[in-house]
């Protein structure tokens, strides 16, 4: 789940169907998603502040390289995934952080998921329209 690899840490972070794969190696700051910037993979400026939200409670930034492999789901999910990847990496390279993420609420996996589709409905609870004749 979470190693550290030479001078690599590493943190798999998850969110609805998301999976991140995040390696943090000291460095400037820069952020690598799939082999893209940053700026050019997520268009919306909030999803760049979930993504750097570990950094900003444990005044981090600019001391680490970040490299992402993120596939499954929306960017959405996919920036929430990355974001929970760095915090259990942070933890990693340094064990102190931990207490600061923690209260930030940063290292808890969110645990909802799409609900199943159950027989007779048209989706989770959509019923079929009804009509008395």
């Amino acid at each position: 789940m979470a190693k550290k690899k030479d001078n690599k840490f590493y943190g798999t972070g998850r969110r609805k169907s998301s999976i991140a794969r995040v390696y943090l190696v000291p460095g400037t700051g820069k952020i690598t998603i799939n082999k893209r910037d940053m700026d050019d993979y997520f268009g919306l400026e909030t999803l760049k502040l979930i993504v750097n939200q570990p950094f900003n409670a444990t005044s981090t930034q600019g001391k680490f390289d970040v490299l992402v492999n993120v596939h499954g789901g929306g960017f959405t999910g996919q920036a929430g995934a990355i974001r929970h990847g760095i915090a259990r990496a942070l933890c990693v390279a340094d064990p102190e952080y931990r207490p600061a993420l923690k209260k930030a609420g940063l290292l808890t996996r969110a645990p909802r998921m799409k609900e199943r589709k159950k027989y007779g409905l048209k989706a989770a609870r959509r019923a079929p329209q009804f009509s008395k004749r």
